[in-house]
């Protein structure tokens, strides 16, 4: 990898040839090296959101995805310049499915705050999601034990905070609520 960083941009193609062992996002084409394995905690909540969005769309199209699974967000295939490998995914539509992850916005991206990422999740991603049309974008902020959804309305995300005691509706999937204090029970941080 270290040769491949002269160039200044790069592509799907490039990045999935990358085989030293290291997580990479690109995002417009730069290259972002990811953080070592993510805390426990970080990988509790990963879970527990995870398998309540799983058991809900048992026998149903929509197909949940944790991390790490490639989004190549654009839907540019090999010649896609933004890849990400959000915590948790959900795709409804099977055709951006492939072999290599989801090609073109998922339905909807949970992101779990770690601190080397945070301001790359509120920022960076949150511009990027929304240009790409995801319909539902979490935050997970562990250390306040809190979620804020952004639910995309008229090319606009719609922003609502939640704390570890509320339940979430989840809006892409009718009838769906995560109750966060199941969520965060049990959950050292």
């Amino acid at each position: 990898m270290e040769a491949l960083r002269k160039e200044s941009r790069y592509t799907y193609a490039d990045y999935y040839k990358w085989d030293d062992g290291a997580r990479y996002e690109l995002i417009d084409g730069v290259v972002y090296l990811m953080s070592p394995a993510p805390s426990r905690a970080h990988q509790e909540l990963l879970v527990n959101i995870a398998a309540k969005l799983h058991n809900f769309l048992n026998d149903k199209p929509c197909k949940v995805y944790p991390a790490p699974f490639d989004v190549r967000l654009n839907g540019d295939g090999d010649g896609d310049d933004t890849v990400v490998q959000p915590d948790i995914v959900v795709v409804c539509d099977k055709s951006k499915l492939d072999d290599k992850g989801c090609n073109g916005a998922p339905d909807m991206v949970i992101e779990i705050l770690s601190p080397s990422s945070a301001s790359r999740d509120k920022v960076l991603k949150f511009n990027r999601y929304l240009q790409a049309g995801v319909r539902e974008y979490w935050i997970v902020e562990p250390g306040s034990r809190t979620v804020v959804t952004h639910t995309l309305e008229t090319g606009r995300y719609v922003t609502n905070a939640y704390n570890e005691t509320d339940a979430v509706p989840v809006s892409i999937l009718e009838g769906c609520v995560i109750n966060l204090s199941d969520v965060f029970a049990d959950v050292d941080i």
